[in-house]
């Protein structure tokens, strides 16, 4: 079994913050001037570009060691079928590979589903992601 560098707790997080960020959709009223109260706060479901979400998901993913960030890669990669457990010498290389000059959290978050195919990643190595709501979905 591969040993990982980053906690199961830390992708935990991770998968929690992702999930915020995938239910985001696109603005379709930007200049809506009511009030939230008002219209059940849907607003906050709208992707403006300034959502502190993927702020505190870079800022995190930012602070981590290379090797976590690589692992974050490769648990990823694993999640969404790239690879088997078999493999992952050969998907952790490949993501350290094009790991480096690249911006991990941008890279991650341009991922579709990213909380999910981290909690598939880790349920691949039979880890838990140290939080109860952060099952993978099936």
């Amino acid at each position: 079994m591969p040993e990982l560098t980053i906690s199961p707790e830390k992708v935990g997080f991770l998968i929690e913050k992702a999930r915020e960020f995938d239910v985001k959709e696109e603005t379709v009223d930007p200049d809506s001037g009511s009030n939230g109260a008002d219209d059940d706060m849907i607003d906050v479901l709208e992707d403006d570009g300034r959502d502190p979400v993927v702020r505190e998901i870079a800022g995190f993913i930012d602070a981590l060691s290379e090797d976590e960030q690589v692992d974050l890669i490769a648990l990823m990669r694993l999640g969404r079928g790239d690879g088997t457990i078999e493999e992952w010498p050969e998907l952790w290389r490949e993501a350290a590979r094009g790991h480096r000059g690249h911006n991990t959290a941008s890279y991650l978050l341009g991922e579709p589903m990213l909380g999910d195919l981290l909690a598939e990643g880790l349920d691949e190595l039979g880890l838990l992601p140290g939080g109860e709501g952060t099952t993978p979905i099936h």
